[in-house]
């Protein structure tokens, strides 16, 4: 799934077809953790962990939080 929206992407954004892209390293981290993913029932792998990544900068929210659980070892995505 992840490779049909990169390809979608690079259709419309400049520089997205350079593979060390910051922007290909971005919208994977937001495919990874901020994404709504179906087998998780709807959540978010974040949400699973326990990240909560509410607001308006959702990058910032989920950096800070990572952190926080990544020091308790509570959440195996973030190993």
């Amino acid at each position: 799934r992840l490779n049909g929206e990169i390809r979608d992407r690079e259709k419309v954004m400049r520089g997205i077809k350079k593979k060390d892209s910051v922007t290909l390293t971005g919208y994977q981290l937001f495919h990874n953790y901020i994404r709504p993913h179906s087998a998780l029932d709807g959540k978010t792998p974040s949400e699973k962990c326990g990240i909560k990544i509410n607001g308006n900068n959702k990058w910032i929210t989920l950096i800070q939080n990572a952190k926080k659980i990544q020091d308790r070892e509570e959440c195996p995505f973030l190993s």
